[in-house]
């Protein structure tokens, strides 16, 4: 083989490797086409916009093992996962603390949400303790091996590993659910990134 076809095949796969790890931007955030979850690589499955009443609310990305475009079975899959929300605008945890809970509300019955409130209520306060979230901060939602959720803000770990496994799902179906609380967001979600 050529030196020319040689060095031909170096610079391409470079630039294949390159292009795999470049990242999506949905309303000047970058979204990582992968991230890893407790020694798991996760794929960016998809990524966009939470708006209301026309403005600009967060970008958000949905990290899976392996790319899904059916939201049950996204709600299904019990591998790692995470949700990564970058805010556009300033807001206090707790109003996004209680767009979670208007969420879960949406899109579960009394009887669901009673068997979730412990698991909610650790999430909540852990996201009220946050206090302030400046435009910019990560916020995210992992769904670790053993099914517990984690919350990280800025790459630190707020409140405990909430153990309950029917959070998370529970969670994905504010945005993935049959009242998603943004409609083009959930189609975002369930498109993977070309």
């Amino acid at each position: 083989m050529s030196t020319r076809i040689l060095r031909s095949l170096i610079a391409a796969a470079l630039l294949s490797a390159g292009l795999a790890q470049a990242a999506i931007t949905v309303g000047n955030v970058d979204f990582a086409t992968r991230q890893t979850v407790q020694q798991r690589a996760l794929e960016l499955n998809g990524a966009g916009l939470r708006t209301r009443l026309g403005f600009k609310v967060y970008a958000m990305g949905l990290y899976l093992r392996a790319p899904l475009s059916e939201a049950g079975a996204i709600l299904a899959d019990k591998g790692e996962k995470r949700i990564r929300i970058v805010p556009i605008r300033d807001l206090e945890a707790k109003q996004f603390g209680d767009a979670l809970q208007a969420g879960l509300e949406k899109n579960h019955d009394a009887a669901a949400l009673a068997a979730l409130k412990p698991a909610t209520d650790a999430l909540l306060a852990a996201l009220a303790a946050v206090g302030e979230v400046k435009a910019g901060t990560e916020i995210v939602l992992d769904r670790l091996g053993s099914g517990a959720t984690r919350l990280l803000v800025d790459a630190k770990q707020h409140g405990e590993d909430i153990a309950d496994v029917a959070l998370y799902p529970a969670l994905l179906r504010i945005w993935l659910g049959e009242r998603p609380a943004d409609s083009d967001l959930r189609e975002a979600l369930l498109k993977k990134p070309q």
